[in-house]
């Protein structure tokens, strides 16, 4: 590979607390020739910050496919490059997708700097299984297209991981509770950062609580994975009456109120049906 080419450097920025820099990104981005970063202006702060001095080059999405080509001929030149993103891991929902794409083709070196990721920073914190999960980042803008690619996840048995920002946080979570049903979820804000919050609970009590409380900032929304088929059909519904099924997704962790909702969906009757049945 070696060609004389220079090397791509991803190097993860800090999500929020300046301490979280690494002793190895403020080496790299000391070293390096040039750093193509999302926003130059927001970089610029952090740069100042760690009293570093090198030139800046904008790289996001409206220009990547461009830039990209001009940044793989610097690199093809010799040049030595950092990329960085606003916050954590560049490329993960993240234009850096296409340059790390490009140089993989025309073998040019390309390493990581590890560090900060909100997705993990929040799986981590959420108090949902965290061995198995998968990272969905930002779902489609238009509804009829994020309810298509939510019926596509459905069955998904892993902690699920979205991003979304506070103008569309009720809707997708309004969605995702159409969708998946009744599920566990947490909504962290802020991560290492002052006012750093985490809210747990169900769908529909986190969307309750925002109706009084209002999104601010982005998020980080980790949701539990459907149930296993064999667990479904072998607990929950065979021979259950409406007392067992209501019992059963209480333990679940379902508000009486949920279970009885999600009773009376398993059985094909309404809700009032299951209440009257239960106050006989």
């Amino acid at each position: 590979m070696d060609k004389g080419y220079g090397t791509l450097y991803l190097v993860a920025t800090p999500i929020g607390n300046l301490e979280d820099i690494t002793y190895r990104a403020v080496r790299i981005l000391s070293e390096v020739d040039l750093i193509a970063a999302e926003d130059t202006r927001h970089t610029l702060k952090l740069l100042n910050h760690l009293q570093i001095k090198k030139p800046l080059i904008s790289y996001h999405d409206n220009n990547r496919l461009t830039r990209a080509d001009e940044l793989a001929e610097r690199l093809k030149n010799g040049e030595n490059i950092a990329l960085v993103s606003d916050a954590g891991m560049p490329a993960i929902s993240d234009p850096g997708e296409e340059l790390v794409k490009k140089c993989a083709e025309e073998g040019i070196r390309v390493t990581v700097v590890p560090g900060c990721t909100a997705a993990l920073s929040g799986l981590i914190v959420s108090g949902l299984p965290t061995r198995r999960f998968a990272f969905e980042g930002f779902l489609p803008q238009k509804r009829s297209e994020r309810i298509k690619r939510l019926k596509e996840l459905a069955g998904e048995e892993r902690t699920l991981i979205f991003y979304e920002g506070p103008h569309r946080l009720k809707a997708m979570l309004a969605d995702v509770l159409e969708v998946f049903g009744e599920r566990r979820c947490a909504l962290a804000r802020e991560l290492t950062k002052l006012h750093e919050e985490v809210q747990r609970g169900n769908l529909s009590e986190l969307l309750e609580k925002l109706e009084t409380n209002p999104p601010r900032g982005e998020y980080v929304v980790i949701v539990s994975g459907a149930e296993p088929e064999d667990k479904k059909t072998s607990s929950a519904l065979p021979g259950m009456g409406v007392e067992e099924l209501v019992r059963y997704y209480q333990e679940q962790g379902l508000s009486r109120m949920d279970a009885m909702k999600q009773a009376a969906k398993d059985l094909g009757v309404s809700k009032r049906d299951v209440y009257q049945s239960l106050n006989r």
